[in-house]
């Protein structure tokens, strides 16, 4: 009889295929067939017990309870879970900035109707003729003042400036109904009577006061529409193919390997999702400066913009700007038939009593700064729980949703067999994922859509820079697809082009592009084309110097 060395016997020994147990038998594949039933595959094909796992593409090449096309049906389904968790995390962040934006959008549009309704209620029994002959200008105004809000290409300044003028316009020809005043001996009267201040410094201040509480407030709406856009575009990002390999690699191996009941080490979650996420980490920076920019506006909100005096109060203004016209009638009309020359006399016979105050009426503005006071603190908590969203998400998906171990634990699913895990947590970002152990990660290419949403936090945040110190930034409504059309070689005027003022001192806003409120429908700029990929480029060179000073 032929005798072998003991090497030979060795080798064999130290080159056959590892069990899971210390037994011969193979073990039964019920654990692997029932979950795989209920992912919803057909048992036909499944294996009763373990067999030889050569075949194997992603799991490690042991025995095991996977055919090939289990492997691969398992990796389908471990893609669209993982996105599926992407989005449920995603859709949580939405829901917290979108009830955020709709609980203050509420207040501010309810502040401005009840100061609109006040007037409509108060108006008719001051002003008689006054203002009932001129309802239209009144109404204007605030239809002017909500499209302002819902972002529609209008010059703040510009529309105030206009209200004053037509008001001037028609009380001068109603409180001098003897004469025949022209449309030319109007704009002379205008030209003369603002030099000496018909309305008090009314005009002025509130031009000051209303500006700056409507910008904040549309910026500060607007920042938690863009936000919610930016998480929901961002979750729908596909996966790579590497990634799909790891994400399935770590849920479903184990069950091929017959090791159901054991959960993956923490460590190793981490870094397979790490690597998978890399590029939405790497809005961390740019979506906290947008979080802490809208903490910012908002206490100016709550605090010197005073959002609920000012614009609970116009009405009031407007009062008060009317009654400052009546009582320097006489004085005003005789400056302006001075400049102007003396308008020839109506042949229509009109008597004035019904044009004249009818009587003193108290105008109150009720106080909504408490309901203001809590929108801002309970905003401010969200706010700042959201702010390292992107890059807690990998420990969140890992503890909450791929169920993995407690960090201590040695006798997890490390990747290829239970025991511990030793490689180091990678960073977070894409620069830190080039030495990932568990996910090839091209760091020289990352995703343009992402890059994009990046782009939009940038401009947002420089928006709400802005509001802070007062000064606008137009944003146009547009659809929901922010990401642009054509070459980018030319800008058309309906997206660049801006307002012509008739007043030389009025500063025209910068022009960006934000994702369409839902629930307001605002006519004119709603079908504006999109800024082309090219032009966001060019304004993110426009947003970076502003930004290093706001920041």
């Amino acid at each position: 009889m032929r005798v072998f060395p003991w090497g030979f016997w060795l080798l064999c020994v130290a080159s056959a295929p590892a069990r899971g147990d210390s037994g011969s038998k193979a073990r039964s594949c019920a654990e692997v067939r029932q979950l795989y039933g209920a992912k919803g595959f057909s048992l036909s094909g499944v294996p009763q017990a373990e067999i030889s796992g050569e075949h194997l593409r992603i799991c490690p090449q042991g025995y095991t309870c996977c055919t090939s096309e289990m492997e691969e049906n398992f990796a389908n389904k471990s893609r669209s879970e993982f996105e599926a968790m992407m989005k449920e995390a995603g859709r949580s962040v939405q829901a917290t900035l979108t009830a955020q934006h709709r609980s203050f959008d509420s207040y501010f549009q309810d502040l401005l109707n009840k100061s609109e309704k006040a007037l409509y209620d108060a108006f008719p029994s001051m002003y008689g003729e006054l203002y009932t002959q001129n309802m239209k200008v009144f109404k204007d105004l605030y239809s002017e003042l909500r499209r302002y809000y819902r972002s529609s290409n209008i010059n703040l300044e510009e529309a105030l400036n206009e209200f004053w003028t037509r008001l001037l316009e028609r009380l001068f020809k109603l409180m001098n109904p003897q004469y025949h005043i022209t449309d030319e001996y109007l704009d002379c009267m205008v030209k003369h009577a603002e030099q000496h201040k018909p309305f008090g410094e009314v005009p002025r201040d509130l031009k000051v006061k209303a500006t700056r509480a409507f910008i904040a407030a549309r910026s500060y709406a607007q920042g938690f529409l863009v936000g919610s856009d930016v998480v929901k575009k961002v979750s729908q990002v596909s996966l790579s193919h590497e990634c799909t390999r790891a994400i399935m690699k770590l849920m479903y191996c184990p069950h091929c390997r017959g090791m159901s009941s054991v959960k993956p080490c923490n460590n190793y979650c981490l870094n397979v999702v790490k690597g998978c996420l890399a590029n939405q980490a790497d809005l961390n920076t740019e979506w906290k400066y947008l979080m802490d920019s809208l903490i910012v506006v908002a206490d100016r909100i709550d605090g010197p913009y005073n959002v609920d005096t000012v614009i609970g109060t116009i009405h009031m203004k407007i009062a008060e700007a009317i009654s400052n016209l009546q009582e320097n009638k006489d004085s005003i009309t005789a400056k302006v038939f001075q400049g102007c020359g003396n308008p020839k006399i109506s042949t229509k016979s009109s008597s004035s009593e019904d044009k004249k105050r009818r009587g003193k009426v108290t105008l109150e503005a009720k106080s909504s700064a408490q309901a203001l006071e809590m929108l801002v603190l309970d905003a401010k908590g969200n706010l700042t729980a959201l702010k390292t969203y992107w890059i807690t998400l990998p420990s969140s998906l890992c503890s909450k949703k791929v169920m993995a171990s407690s960090v201590s634990d040695d006798k997890c699913w490390n990747g290829m067999t239970k025991g511990s895990y030793l490689p180091e947590v990678m960073g977070d970002g894409l620069a830190n994922q080039i030495n990932n152990p568990e996910v090839e990660v091209d760091i020289t290419k990352p995703d343009m859509t992402i890059r994009q949403q990046i782009m939009q936090l940038k401009i947002m945040t420089n928006r709400l820079g802005n509001a802070n110190i007062g000064n606008d930034v137009d944003f146009q409504d547009t659809s929901d697809d922010m990401s642009g059309s054509g070459s980018g070689d030319s800008c058309p005027d309906d997206v660049c082009g801006k307002r012509l003022s008739k007043s030389p001192s009025t500063r025209q806003p910068e022009t960006h592009a934000i994702p369409k409120q839902s629930g307001h429908g605002v006519n004119g700029a709603s079908s504006r084309s999109l800024p082309s990929a090219s032009l966001l480029l060019l304004l993110s060179v426009a947003v970076i110097a502003p930004q290093h000073l706001w920041r």
